[in-house]
């Protein structure tokens, strides 16, 4: 099993049933397709996505009409992850009070799921810095150290306004607010959004992989919107982001030749 980089490029035979074909050469790194409403952003992400299986293989995107060049060209499988903004009523909220009875929402859920996965990461990192120590190596302890506490020091940045700081004792996320002890399903929408983001970046442990998020800015104050990506490529240098947006703010930190317009990759 050989697992891809990046994607070096996205085709599409045919979008709305064969009326338009679509080729997209991206970026190593940044890749933000923007048009107005109803020009098919959305559509060609979510194809893109459906076309993924959920075990990462790329041979089979053939079959369903998307053909991706990856880096290396003979890799087999890639690593992905997807981050939705819409913060839908969960629909089956028995079901929900079994797993967790605070879950009321889908962003709820997303935090939920990635509690168990920041647990791990938290296991096999400590795995490593203890390895490490025994080795001698304290510099590569201390550095494997870094992205949870770096992750850790940019929460405390991005909640400084509203009072909120991390509770770093916790092996759950738990945050403190004027002496009391917050959960992340009681944080505001836009604040859980940016929690989803930045734990979704962090699990994977620096690996390269690819950030599909369909338009994020949505309940993001426009300070945080700017700062996105900046804070998506700190905790993760190896990811490659692939977003689909209608803020200016999200570009404007730099972000603007990274833009692709609909249109340009559709004929």
């Amino acid at each position: 099993m050989k697992y891809a980089e990046y994607i070096e490029q996205i085709e599409i035979d045919s979008l709305w049933n064969g009326r338009r074909h679509v080729v997209w050469n991206l970026d190593r790194q940044v890749n933000i397709l923007s048009g107005i409403n109803g020009v098919g952003k959305s559509t060609i992400l979510n194809k893109v996505v459906k076309s993924v299986s959920t075990n990462g293989d790329i041979v089979n995107h053939l079959l369903k009409g998307v053909h991706m060049t990856t880096f290396p060209t003979d890799a087999t499988h890639i690593r992905f992850d997807v981050v939705r903004s819409m913060d839908q009523p969960v629909l089956d909220q028995d079901t929900m009070n079994q797993v967790d009875s605070r879950i009321a929402s889908a962003l709820d859920f997303q935090l939920y799921r990635l509690q168990r996965k920041y647990l791990d990461y938290q296991v096999n990192m400590g795995n490593k810095i203890i390895a490490a120590l025994q080795n001698g190596d304290t510099d590569v302890a201390q550095q494997l150290s870094q992205p949870k506490k770096r992750f850790q020091d940019l929460l405390d940045d991005l909640f400084r306004e509203t009072g909120k700081k991390i509770v770093r004792t916790e092996n759950e996320i738990r945050f403190s607010q004027i002496g009391e002890q917050l959960v992340p399903y009681q944080l505001s929408s836009g604040e859980k959004q940016m929690l989803i983001i930045m734990l979704t970046v962090l699990v994977e442990d620096c690996q390269p992989y690819v950030l599909f998020m369909d338009e994020p800015e949505v309940s993001l104050h426009v300070d945080w919107q700017q700062r996105l990506i900046d804070i998506i490529l700190e905790l993760n240098p190896q990811v490659q982001i692939i977003l689909t947006t209608h803020s200016p703010a999200v570009i404007m930190n730099g972000w603007l030749d990274r833009v692709t317009e609909v249109t340009d990759i559709t004929t």
